[in-house]
């Protein structure tokens, strides 16, 4: 490879190209310096800049040349991202030859790699279910062990499909061997240069302290990668969300009753004194679950009656949440002149301290166990229980500043409530800082200074860059239509019509597949339901679609496009068409982006916009909260055509409020745009573009 490339620069020795490409040799060497320091360097790199082999590039640079021998993980939120980074490492192993192979683990999921029938359960269910058999060693996969399968992983590397089917057909000793998948392949993480993973393997607390002592990896010696590390604030606030209904707290309680007898009934056979003492925990945890039905259903009662009038959400104080629970435990203590728990005639009080309540019962809700039913008509029952544990917890850690709040709607039977962490840096913060240093790169990580902000970097350790589209100009245009926008007061069937019209100006003037945005679901129904577009497939996104169709449209797409014939692909900003998948080989000749996805009213949303005002200044506030993540969302949409050097696509954006100051100051400084007035010109741009620019073939 090497050589060659080794004498333009010396960073580029583990590039998966055989030369770089614009702006690839900056990222290099400036993630490679701020590695180097131990930092962190933030990438708004576009699409085509070939940021994936870039970070792995500066990565491996710096984890081989450490003085302790570095772990790189490169964590993406989608599982159609993971196979760009295993071929990557595929191309630079073939270059590299004999210059020392890299090996690398993808995983995803634990129920996504599990070879059992209970697989397909929901994913709490899942998660009792495997625990179950693990702990009775009753999963022969399991406890299986294959020596040789883990040497297989490391001599090449394997998409995680391909090693589940290898799993089927593994001979240890030339006998069929069914392991484990995602076992094997995380006791290999340690051997390896390279992990693919999720976000969770970090980001989630219990999973990182779980994932990281059974791989045998510190996180002071692990690089992280984060790709599309636009998603990774809102990934960690949604990991914080916890949902609380009356229901639950009833099931909770029944749950606790069912694993008490479960105790009683093992002490009885076991002897005396075997778990008294646990036994004892749970009957008062047992009791303070009964007056919790009744507290929780008064502070629900209370949320429903003081509702503002023509709302269905409000606030909850983090202290009412609380207050519910201790006043349950003083109900069940005789505090508030209860009668106390009577257990062979002597009086049982509240085994903790007021300020660890909250912890204790936690932990008790937490290890409940109880026979999960996966033959009921209903579906596997999931323990609520364990869900009333997850938002104690997310309380506890985080409810008495302001970088949580506690909403309360009406949805459901009784109404929920919900946690919402406001400051996703008090999960990353601590991560990041811990480890080895860290790469975070999105094509709309735009402006990267922000998310270094929302995800707590040290801004002393910290750079960033925005890197040159090579798409900006003659092979990407942008094209903004003045004549339609989705704007509120101006929505109706009038400009729907004229939205249906630019689309089908653009299906005039491009020769092959259109894909379509939208801010919503509901928004995706009134344009799209009844309309009808000459000489084109109209392929619209549906919310209850499975991975499996997800997977079929960049086939789909490719078929149609051989045989001559066209989709227009209809989807949704933000959802799974938008972001994520990977429409390679120019199946896409054009994009629209129709509106601004701004998110709607709603008190989380004012929440948010207050703490971050708190913290970076109001002037900061609605551009963080509203129009920055909107301009993304459309930025990534506009770049799924582009997925190499040789692709060329048409960009329609259908809003003529792109041209306002609030949203214009939002895209990269070297994205031009010019104005179609209405269909008739959309065309005839389209169709001067498409005659004068085509796909090449890369190098």
């Amino acid at each position: 490879m090497t050589s060659q490339n080794a004498s333009v620069h010396p960073a580029i020795e583990y590039l998966a190209h055989q030369s770089p490409r614009p702006g690839q040799i900056d990222m290099i060497v400036e993630a490679n310096k701020s590695l180097s320091n131990g930092g962190f360097h933030l990438a708004a790199a576009p699409t085509g800049i070939g940021k994936t082999a870039a970070a792995l590039a500066a990565a491996l640079e710096v984890a081989k040349k450490s003085a302790v021998p570095k772990k790189i993980f490169f964590l993406t939120s989608r599982q159609s991202q993971h196979r760009i980074v295993v071929d990557t490492v595929r191309r630079l192993n073939q270059l590299r030859k004999d210059n020392g192979k890299i090996t690398l683990v993808d995983m995803i999921g634990q129920s996504g790699m599990c070879v059992q029938p209970f697989a397909k359960e929901k994913p709490l269910v899942f998660s009792i279910l495997c625990s179950q058999a693990r702990k009775s060693r009753s999963c022969i996969p399991w406890i299986t062990q294959a020596p040789s399968l883990s040497q297989r992983i490391l001599d090449g590397p394997l998409h995680v499909d391909e090693l589940v089917e290898l799993t089927k057909i593994h001979r240890e000793n030339n006998v069929l061997t069914q392991v484990c998948p995602w076992k094997v392949a995380r006791e290999s993480v340690k051997h390896a240069d390279v992990f693919v993973g999720d976000y969770n393997h970090l980001f989630d607390d219990g999973v990182r302290e779980v994932s990281l002592e059974a791989m045998g990896v510190n996180l002071s010696d692990i690089i992280i990668v984060v790709d599309e590390a636009h998603n990774l604030a809102g990934r960690i606030r949604l990991t914080m969300e916890k949902r609380l209904t009356p229901t639950i707290v009833r099931n909770a309680a029944m749950e606790i009753e069912e694993h008490l007898g479960a105790l009683q009934e093992h002490n009885a056979a076991a002897g005396p004194m075997t778990n008294e003492d646990e036994i004892d925990l749970y009957m008062w945890g047992l009791e303070v679950m009964k007056e919790c039905r009744r507290t929780f259903s008064e502070l629900f009662q209370s949320l429903h009656r003081s509702l503002p009038t023509g709302k269905d959400e409000q606030k909850v104080e983090a202290s009412d949440f609380v207050n519910a629970i201790h006043r349950a435990c003083d109900l069940t203590d005789g505090v508030l002149g209860q009668k106390t728990i009577i257990g062979n005639e002597d009086q049982i009080t509240s085994p903790v301290s007021r300020k660890d309540r909250l912890k204790l019962i936690h932990k008790l809700l937490a290890n409940v166990e109880i026979e999960v039913d996966t033959d009921s008509d209903e579906g596997a029952f999931e323990p609520d229980s364990h869900r009333f544990a997850e938002i104690i917890g997310c309380v506890n850690r985080f409810g008495e500043g302001t970088a949580m709040t506690l909403i309360f709607d009406t949805k459901g039977k009784d109404g929920k409530i919900t946690t919402h962490l406001l400051d996703p840096g008090l999960v990353s913060k601590p991560v990041f800082e811990n480890s080895a240093g860290a790469i975070l790169m999105s094509g709309t990580l735009y402006p990267p200074e922000m998310y270094a902000n929302l995800l707590g970097l040290p801004s002393a350790k910290t750079t960033s860059r925005s890197y040159i589209s090579p798409f900006s100009g003659s092979r990407r245009p942008v094209l903004l239509a003045q004549d339609v926008t989705t704007k509120y007061t101006e929505r109706g069937h009038a400009m729907t019509m004229k939205i249906r019209a630019q689309i089908e100006a653009l299906v005039k003037g491009t020769p092959g597949n259109i894909a379509v945005f939208v801010p919503s679901y509901k928004m995706l129904n009134e344009i799209f339901a009844d309309a009808h577009f000459s000489g084109i497939r109209k392929v619209t996104e549906s919310r209850d679609w499975s991975k499996q169709d997800i997977d079929g449209i960049v086939d789909l797409l490719k078929d149609e496009k051989e045989s001559g014939q066209r989709i227009l692909l209809c989807g949704v900003f933000g959802a799974r068409l938008s972001e994520g998948v990977d429409y390679n080989g120019g199946i896409l000749d054009a994009v629209a982006c129709v509106g601004i996805p701004n998110p709607p009213p709603s008190v989380l949303n004012d929440s948010l916009k207050e703490y971050v005002a708190e913290r970076f200044g109001r002037d900061l506030a609605w551009q963080y909260t509203s129009t920055q993540p909107a301009i993304n969302s459309i930025m990534q949409a506009m770049g799924r055509p582009i997925r190499s050097i040789g692709d060329r696509a048409l960009i329609l954006l259908l809003d003529k409020r792109h041209s306002d100051r609030v949203y214009s100051k939002c895209y990269p400084s070297d994205l031009m745009m010019s104005s179609t007035s209405g269909p008739e010109t959309t065309t005839s741009f389209a169709k001067r573009f498409f005659a004068k620019v085509h796909t090449t073939t890369e190098e």
